[in-house]
């Protein structure tokens, strides 16, 4: 495996990870698209650093600290989708028009 071929990777998984956060109408495929988008980034991170770095630990320890991160960052996400829910009774972008109030 090349740093070409994890590079493209990456750049399919953050290319489907937009179209999935812009397309779609469901909070839960918005916050799959984001989590898409940060999956693509860690892998080219991680590669680049594999590549460069010839496999260093540091780069090893970044990645579980940003994957940790990540994962962190979409329960908060989803607890606030389930918030939003229980609140609005909406479980799409198109049913709520503000949220103040």
């Amino acid at each position: 495996m090349t740093l070409e071929t994890v590079l493209l990777v990456a750049a399919v998984l953050i290319g489907i990870g937009v179209w999935g956060a812009l397309a779609q109408q469901t909070f839960v495929m918005i916050m799959m698209g984001i989590e898409l988008i940060v999956n693509g980034a860690i892998l080219a991170g991680a590669g680049l650093w594999a590549f460069s770095a010839a496999g260093m630990p540091k780069g090893q320890v970044l990645v579980i600290v940003a994957m940790a991160v990540m994962a962190v960052e979409m329960a908060i996400g989803f607890a606030l989708v389930v918030a939003v829910y229980r609140a609005r009774q909406a479980d799409m972008t198109e049913g709520i028009s503000s949220l103040q109030g």
